[in-house]
Parts: C-alpha cells; sequence; structure tokens
C-alpha cells in the first residue's frame, strides 16, 4: 500500500532548517501530538477494506492490548465511502452498562434523529435506551413479565433502527468489556445476515471471558456474508523502524535505537509509540550526523513497563494537565470539558488549560467533537491507579454527582463512582438499579455479579442485605446464564445473611429455601433438603412457599432419608395447593410434585406430567420455564423407565420452550438425556465425543455432568479401553458412592463395573460396588431405579453362592414394580429370571428365560442388554450340548456387538468362539486403517474436547486415556482436515460437519 510522504503533508510545511535535513516535528509544548503513521498492517488493511467495499461483511479483529486493532478499524473505516458507520467502543467497566457502547455509538453518529424515519411500534422499546428521542420514538409498549422476550424486543428494534438510519458499517470494539445484551445483539446480527450492513469487531483473546459469547460469533455466518478474521501480531523490525520514523518526520533511524525499542517491546505499537514519546520528553534522543539516536545507549533504560513511562509523562506536566488526566481516569469514559473540570475541581479557564496540556501530552484525545478520553486504556489504569486513596475517593464522589443530573441516569457508572467515593447508600442504590436493568434485559449474570459485589464488600442493613441476597439468589438459580463460577461467592453471601440475629421469620425462611435451592444447583443434595426443611417451620405465612419447599422435600434424591418421609411431604404439600393464588406459584408446586411422583414411580405422576404437557402447548412466557425444567425431568424418568418414545417426545417439547425463552443453560441440559437415550437404544456413533463434550459443559449443572462422565465412562470400557477405561469408571462410580449421591441413573456405571469384574471372577468387588445402591433403593423403595444394578447385583450373588438372598431380591423388585408401566423393569425382571434359573443349575430353561429376555430388551429397543442375554443363552446352550445352535446364536453376536461399537464385550465373545473352534476375523487395532481421510471416533471425540477449550492433558483425564494418546489422534485430525492450529481443527471439522456447530463457538484462540 503506497503511504504519502510527511514531506508532502502541508501541516509539515514551513519548518524550520534546511530542505531534505531530517528534524524533528516542533508543535506547541501542549498541542495534541499527530497519530504516528499507519504502518504494518497493509494486507489486513486491504482485506477489511475489501470486505467493507464487496457487500455485507463480518470483520473480527482480535489481539492483545496496544497491537494497533483500533487504528486498523478507523483507517478502515474511513476509507468505506458512502457508507455510514457507527462506533461502538466498550469500557472496561467492572459491570457494563446494558447496551450502553452501543447506545452511546448510536448517539454520537446520530446526536439527533431526523425526521420521517418511519418507525414501526417496536421500536417503542427503545424510549428507555433514548430518552430525549422521545418525540421521534413511537409510543411504550406494553411491559413484559419475561426479561428474555424483553431483550429480544429491544434488540430488534434497534436492528430496525440501524436500518433506518442507513447505517452501513457497525464496529464494536474491545467486544471483550461487551455486555451479554450486547453480544446476542451481535450474534443475531450476524446469523441473520442482513443486506448492506457490515459489522466489524474487535477484541484481546487474552481477555475474553469464559464462556463468553464472543467466540460463538464467527460459527453461523451466512454463505452471502463475507467474514474476515484477523489476528494481528507484533511489529518486526522493519515496521518498528518506519513506525519510530514516522514520529520524527525521517526516514533514518539508527539501527542500534531501532533494535533497542523492539527488543523490550516485542513490537508492540502501544508500547513503542509510548516509549518514543517517554524518551523524547526526556531529550533522550538527538538528531546526530542526519539520524535519531539515543544520548547515551548503554545508560539509559527503556521504561520496564507501560505504567512507568505513562506515570513519568503525567509528573511532568503542570498542576491543572495532571488534575484533567486523573478525572478523565476516574471518569474512564469519554467526557466533555464541563464535566472534566468539575470533577477535577478547576475553574473554567483553569480546566481548559489542563485539558490543553493533557492533549499535548499525547495522554488523551479527543474522542468525539467535545468528548475527550485516553488515548489508551493502559494509561487510564495506570493514571488512576497512582491517584492516592483519598484524593481517588474525592473525584469518584465529584464524578457521581454531577452524573447524577443525567436522563437516564448511568446507573452502572454510578454505581462504580459510588462505590469508589465509599458512598454506600449510593452504591447501594445504583447497584441494584444496575442489576435490575440487566434483569429487565435477560442478563441475569450481570444481575449476579454485581448485586454479589454489594453483598460481600458493602455494610448493608439487614433489611437490604435480605432484598438483595434474594434478589442475587432468584437470579442465580432461575437465570440462563451459567453462574458457577460464582456458586461458592453466592453461597457464602446467602449464609452470612441467615446469621443476622434480626433477619424477619419470614425472610429467613425464604432464605433458607433460596440455600437449598443453590445447594441442589451445586450437586449438595442433603446439605440442601436440610436447610428446605429447617426453613418450612419460617413459612407458615407463606403458602406458595412453604408447599414449594415441600415438593422439593418429596423428591427421593437424598439417600438418609426412607421414602415415607418423602412421601409426608408430598402430602403436605399437596393439601397447601388450593391456599396458593398465584398461577405461577401453583405451577410450581404442581411441577414439583409431579417430578416427586415419577421419581417415587407413581403412576399418578404420568397422569399429571400427561396434562402439563399439553399445558405446555399453549403456555404463555412467564410459565415455560417451569414447564420445560419438568418436562425435562419427566423425559430423563421416562428414559430409567424405558418409554423411549415417551422421553423423546417429552424431551424435544423441553428443548423447545426452552428455545423459546432462549435459556441457553436449559438447552444444554435437555441435551444429556437425549444422549442417555441414545446410549440406551445403541445410537453410539459419535456418542463419546457429545457426552465428552457435554460433561466440560459449564451450562450443563453437576447432576447432568455427573451423567454424561457415566455415560463416557461405560462407553469407553465397553469400546475397549481396557484397564484405563476401567480405572475411569471406578473412578466415577467412587465419585457418585462417596459423595452420597442418591440417582435414579447411578446404576448405570456401577453395573458396568461390576461386569468387568465379574469377567474377572471378582465376585466381591462385583457386590461391593453393586451392594450400596441396592442397599438404598430397597432404603427409599424406589425399586425402578434399579434396572441397570439389578441383573449385575444378581450374577454378583449367585456368584458367590447367595442364591438364596438372590432369589429374596428378585421377589422384592418383582413386588416393588408390580403394576408400574415401566418396561425397563419388566426386561430387568426377565433377566433376573433367566440368572436365577442358570444359578439354580438349569441351563434349558436358562436359555429359554434369556431369550425371553433378550427379545424383552429388544422391544424397547435396547440393544446392548439384549445382545449380553443373547450372549448367555448362547454359553447356557453350550452348557446344555447344544453345541451348534449355541455357536450360531454366538456368532451372530459377536458380529452385533462389532456394529454396537461394544468391542470388549466382542471380543470376549469372539475368544469363546475361537475355544470352540470358530474362526473369527482378527480386526486391525492400530491407525486409523478403514476411516481413510475421515475422523476415527477417538479422533471426533478428541476434536469435541479441544472445542471445549481442553488442553491434551485435560482431554487425556475426560477419556481416561494417556496425553501422549490425545497428541497422536489430535494430529492426526489436524493432518486429515489439512490444518495446523488447535482452533483451526474445530472451524474445519464444523465446516465438514464432523461436529455440530455450536462447536466452534468453545474453541480455543490461536
Amino acid at each position: 500500500m503506497a503511504r504519502r510522504s510527511s514531506r508532502d503533508d502541508p501541516r509539515h510545511a514551513g519548518r524550520d532548517g534546511p530542505p531534505g535535513e531530517p528534524q524533528p516535528r516542533r508543535t506547541p509544548s501542549y498541542a495534541p501530538r499527530p497519530a504516528p503513521e499507519f504502518v504494518g498492517r497493509e494486507a489486513e488493511l486491504l482485506a477489511v477494506c475489501e470486505a467493507l467495499g464487496n457487500g455485507p461483511a463480518l470483520v473480527v479483529v482480535e489481539g492483545e492490548a496496544g497491537i494497533g486493532k483500533t487504528r486498523l478499524v478507523r483507517e478502515a473505516v474511513a476509507r468505506a465511502v458512502g457508507r455510514e458507520a457507527v462506533i461502538a467502543t466498550c469500557p472496561p467497566l467492572p459491570e457494563p452498562f446494558t447496551l450502553g457502547a452501543v447506545v452511546d455509538g448510536i448517539r454520537r453518529r446520530v446526536p439527533s434523529p431526523p425526521a420521517g424515519l418511519e418507525l414501526s411500534p417496536l421500536a417503542g422499546a427503545l424510549r428507555p435506551l433514548f430518552p430525549d428521542w422521545a418525540d421521534r420514538l413511537p409510543p411504550p409498549l406494553d411491559v413484559l413479565d419475561d426479561p428474555h422476550e424483553t431483550r429480544h424486543r429491544i434488540l430488534s428494534a434497534l436492528t430496525e433502527l440501524l436500518g433506518r438510519l442507513d447505517i452501513g458499517v457497525l464496529v464494536v470494539e474491545d467486544a471483550h468489556w461487551a455486555d451479554t445484551a450486547t453480544l446476542e445483539w451481535l450474534l443475531t446480527l450476524t446469523a441473520a445476515g442482513r443486506p448492506g450492513l457490515s459489522i466489524v469487531v474487535s477484541f484481546r483473546p487474552d481477555e475474553v471471558p469464559n464462556g463468553s459469547l464472543l467466540t460463538r460469533l464467527t460459527s453461523r455466518v451466512p454463505s452471502d456474508v463475507t467474514l474476515v478474521r484477523l489476528a494481528l501480531g507484533p511489529l518486526d523490525l522493519a515496521d518498528t523502524r518506519e513506525l519510530v520514523a514516522s514520529m520524527f518526520d525521517t526516514s533514518t533511524v539508527s539501527a542500534e535505537f531501532v533494535s533497542f525499542l523492539h527488543r523490550h517491546t516485542d513490537g508492540i505499537p502501544l508500547a513503542v509509540e509510548e516509549c518514543v514519546l517517554l524518551l523524547r520528553d526526556r531529550k533522550d534522543i538527538v538528531h546526530r550526523d542526519g539520524t535519531w539516536i539515543r544520548r547515551v545507549l548503554t545508560e539509559l533504560q527503556v521504561p520496564a513497563t507501560l505504567r512507568d513511562s505513562v506515570l513519568e509523562r503525567v509528573e511532568r506536566l503542570d498542576a491543572p494537565a495532571r488534575r484533567v488526566l486523573e478525572a478523565a481516569a476516574v471518569l474512564d469514559t469519554p467526557s466533555e470539558e464541563a464535566l472534566l473540570s468539575t470533577v477535577a475541581d478547576l475553574g473554567s479557564e483553569a480546566g481548559r488549560a489542563g485539558l490543553a496540556a493533557a492533549l499535548g501530552s499525547g495522554l488523551l484525545r479527543e474522542e468525539t467533537p467535545g468528548a475527550y478520553a485516553y488515548r489508551h486504556a493502559l494509561d487510564c489504569l495506570a493514571v488512576r491507579g497512582a491517584i492516592p486513596a483519598p484524593d481517588r475517593r474525592r473525584l469518584h464522589g465529584r464524578a457521581a454527582a454531577n452524573l447524577r443530573g443525567l436522563r437516564p441516569e448511568p446507573v452502572a457508572r454510578l454505581s462504580w463512582h459510588c462505590r469508589e467515593a465509599g458512598d454506600i447508600a449510593g452504591w447501594c442504590r445504583y447497584g441494584e438499579a444496575s442489576a435490575d436493568v440487566a434483569l429487565e434485559s435477560g442478563d441475569d449474570r450481570a444481575a449476579v455479579v454485581t448485586l454479589l459485589g454489594l453483598l460481600t464488600s458493602a455494610d448493608l442493613a439487614t433489611a437490604d442485605r435480605s432484598r438483595l441476597a434474594r434478589k442475587m439468589g432468584g437470579a442465580a438459580v432461575f437465570g440462563a446464564r451459567d453462574v458457577s463460577d460464582l456458586s461458592r461467592a453466592v453461597l457464602d453471601a446467602v449464609r452470612k445473611l441467615l446469621s443476622y440475629e434480626d433477619l424477619p421469620r419470614q425472610e429467613r425462611g425464604e432464605t433458607k429455601l433460596l440455600l437449598g435451592r443453590l445447594l441442589r444447583d451445586a450437586g449438595q443434595e442433603s446439605a440442601a433438603f436440610d436447610e428446605i426443611e429447617d426453613g418450612v417451620a419460617h413459612l407458615g405465612d407463606r403458602p406458595e412457599l412453604a408447599a414449594t419447599a415441600m415438593s422439593v422435600l418429596a423428591m427421593p434424591l437424598v439417600p438418609e432419608w426412607p421414602a415415607a418421609r418423602h412421601r409426608g411431604w408430598l402430602a403436605r404439600a399437596t393439601e397447601l395447593l388450593p391456599r396458593i393464588e398465584s398461577p405461577s406459584d401453583r405451577l410450581r408446586v404442581m411441577t414439583n410434585r409431579a417430578s416427586a411422583l415419577l421419581l417415587l414411580g407413581d403412576e399418578e405422576g404420568w397422569r399429571a406430567a400427561d396434562e402439563l404437557q399439553r399445558a405446555a402447548v399453549d403456555a404463555p412466557p412467564a410459565e415455560r420455564g417451569l414447564l420445560a425444567r419438568f418436562l425435562f425431568n419427566a423425559g430423563q424418568t421416562a428414559v430409567v423407565r424405558g418409554d423411549y418414545e415417551g422421553a423423546r417426545s417429552r424431551l424435544t417439547a423441553a428443548t423447545e420452550l426452552a428455545e423459546s425463552i432462549r435459556n441457553r443453560r436449559l438447552v444444554s441440559m435437555v441435551r444429556v438425556p437425549f444422549a442417555y437415550l441414545d446410549w440406551c437404544t445403541g445410537e453410539w456413533t459419535g456418542l463419546d465425543g457429545t457426552v465428552a463434550a457435554l460433561a466440560a459443559d459449564r451450562d450443563v449443572n453437576p447432576y447432568g455432568s455427573r451423567l454424561a462422565r457415566q455415560i463416557l465412562a461405560v462407553l469407553a470400557l465397553a469400546q475397549g479401553g481396557g484397564a484405563a477405561a476401567r480405572g475411569g469408571l471406578r473412578k466415577v462410580v467412587d465419585e457418585l458412592a462417596e459423595g452420597g449421591l442418591c440417582e435414579p441413573e447411578a446404576g448405570l456405571s456401577a453395573a458396568a463395573l461390576a461386569r468387568s469384574y465379574l469377567a474377572d471372577g471378582d465376585w466381591a468387588e462385583a457386590l461391593e460396588v453393586t451392594g450400596r445402591i441396592l442397599e438404598l433403593i430397597e432404603r427409599k423403595d424406589v425399586w425402578l431405579w434399579a434396572t441397570d444394578i439389578l441383573p449385575a447385583h444378581l450374577d454378583a450373588l449367585t456368584g458367590a453362592g447367595r442364591v438364596d438372598r438372590a432369589d429374596e431380591l428378585l421377589r422384592r423388585y418383582a413386588d416393588g414394580t408390580e403394576g408400574r408401566n415401566a418396561p425397563a423393569a419388566v426386561a430387568a425382571l426377565s433377566s433376573g429370571r433367566a440368572i436365577l434359573a442358570e444359578a439354580h443349575g438349569e441351563p434349558a430353561p436358562a436359555a429359554e428365560a434369556f431369550a425371553t429376555a433378550a427379545s424383552v430388551w429388544a422391544e424397547l429397543p435396547r440393544p446392548y442388554d439384549e445382545l449380553l442375554a443373547l450372549e448367555r443363552r448362547g454359553r447356557c446352550l453350550l452348557r446344555h450340548g447344544d453345541t451348534g445352535q449355541a455357536l450360531a446364536q454366538l456368532t451372530t453376536v459377536q458380529e452385533r456387538l462389532w456394529t454396537l461399537g461394544a468391542r470388549t464385550d466382542a471380543d470376549r465373545v469372539a475368544q469363546l468362539l475361537r475355544e470352540h473352534g470358530v474362526e473369527v476375523a482378527r480386526v486391525w487395532r492400530r491407525g486409523p486403517r478403514g476411516y481413510g481421510p475421515r475422523l476415527s471416533p477417538r479422533e471426533r471425540q478428541v476434536v469435541a474436547l479441544v472445542a471445549q477449550g481442553m488442553t491434551n492433558r485435560e482431554a487425556a483425564q475426560a477419556l481416561f486415556v494417556s496425553p501422549k494418546t490425545v497428541a497422536t489422534q489430535l494430529s492426526a485430525a489436524m493432518r486429515k482436515l489439512g490444518v495446523s492450529s488447535r482452533a483451526a481443527v474445530v472451524r474445519a471439522a464444523v465446516e465438514a460437519g464432523v461436529l455440530p456447530l455450536e462447536s466452534e463457538g468453545s474453541a480455543p484462540h490461536g
């Protein structure tokens, strides 16, 4: 790209000195310094300009602080002739104001909306964001109860506004600091691909929070939208020389000086610029013999950090300039001269002079006409951190006092300023208001973070603490965003509230119920039930809360309680239903009650489930979350029951409801029972990668994560994982046992582990891992939970010679499941009867019984258990002497097990066949033979974990293999997909259809 020489720039006409002699610019001491010339990014600039000039585009620019993202974007936008641009710069606020950067960007571009916009009534949703545009906006809309719907409405209205304003380029800078609503809007815009609109996003990849929506931005770009993704790196030595030379109007800079700068700044443009400015201000660089050099090369030390250079530059300014810089650092957003002067406590004349000096220092710049801010965020942080604490508090106090007059009040900024000023009342007021805005916009995570900051740092009255804690807890429990990383802090804040003796009785009960819900979300069921049960006594005047608590206690999810105790709470909750007036509260109790009935195995629960599923069809938005959670629970219980068609119907309905309210957490959680359903029905292709990703998904709750790890572990063992897989399976089983967990699916992993012990003849170990689960099931009288574990436990009992105990247990299981519409229980009972027939030394009847069991399993369908029963039939036929029929049966079983993916079981049967003279082909087990250019199942699994951001070591732990094995499989996947980086392999896998689109959003950077 050709650059115009600075010699041709009319700004430099009339310089002192003879023509051709390089000299530094002579500018007034306080005049703004011209920016260095744009160097080292010619190819990137060309790519961005071409994208913006060729129709709708998405341009993503990433790079570390100071790397030149903003400069590149501004240069490209300046060249986008004929296209109106809105530039939204996200400030580094602790809790950014919802959509604040976008609103400010639109205001800067369009201070007053033109007449004749012809906005639809939907644009009335923008009135809270643009109150001064009231005469140009449609009337306000009705308030919606659902925050997700509210946010969707606002985002749709913003999209319409951009179109009416004929905005051709939307720039969002520093998107790593963007609020969730802004990121959701960007995702919507990019996915929709609005004609005529190009989007440019810049961010620092190292500062993108875990779980940020930003990582999903490029995953669903329409085919007619040009995608340009740039990762800016440091300048090389030649570009650094050019950058430095542009700052001195010369092409002659000593190689030693440039080499020194490059070595100490690593070629980061911002660091180079700041160091050169410091050296120039200190007059430590001189023009000698036609070349700019350092005065004393061996003595002068370039500042070790940017902070040092910034603070030294500040110290060289006069007092008014320093005070303006301090005010700008505290305000930390583009501000007018009057506000800067007021916060700095300067008169208008002194403020004007101080601002001029600050601009001349190069630390401040004019962001928009009349609004000034730091050139670099790091400069701002350096100055703010150096202000003595008492002075900083006073500055924040003055900032808050002046911002209070704005309409609408910038509550997020006011909250921050009040906090830093030590104004607890103001911090509480504006912090809560900021959280309310976040909740109204559906950004419950931002609300939790804001309220948690108040609860953990502010000295609050008990009444205020109670209100804020309950609001925070509700957002954490029922929100659509993952807050698991804040779980401990949220729990501590709620527990602290309970320590206050003056907490009113009713609020204490409500808080204990809230604490119980939070503990359940954290996977601490026993502790949760203790808190909820204790809280019931305080809720006598709140039947809706008391019934909710009782309906939770009715669920048989803690090991210590017998079934009668749960049923007692169920009866009490049912009695309170007529006293509950609110439809939503009544629905909450009804869904909890139905869930409890399902877990207890009562058929009444399924009748209630059918009614609730019918009600979900036309449910209002406010009820969809409750109904989605219930259908999720009902679907998962239906899998345990063996009603796979019903399970799929309920889980599909749950997904649709969750998606309709944009509850990402719930959508992810429903994927777990879908995976469990795939395990049961033999849909194993790619299942290992799916469950590995679910186990690592932070949106999945602990219950779902444990089930995903169970499925992954049993798959690893079945697919031939050997000793490593059995060790991983043992770890999962022990975790469930040691955690005192009471879950219907807990028998899945224990049964698989027991079968591996039984194959070795280790009856004691098999009894140990299955016995503790059977004891829990007997104690709680939830016999439907024994479907997986019963056959393995009966085998262990009979193998250990305890046939009488096995007979007794089978009778109890038959009695406990009688009259229940549970196909899986019928199949397990059939297998149990076959096992007992074999134990009683009756191979022919046993063979017939195993055939019956296999047919029942097949009807579900549950092919793995069907094949295990058929294998047992074949072995019984061998013992009975019917060798021909037995070997024919076993041959078919071996082939089907191999096709299913149960390599371990297929090998076991193959060995038995070989012992009886049947030739079984040996399968090649090394390398990708048979897959060619396609990824093997294991390679897909590794790529799926990489998409979750896992390291090789973390992936190895998840898969129960060595890190070396993971590295080998990842390298093979990269080779097949023709890429050379971890991020690229994820994108390529998504594009090839190997991974779902969602996977790319979680890909690691780099």
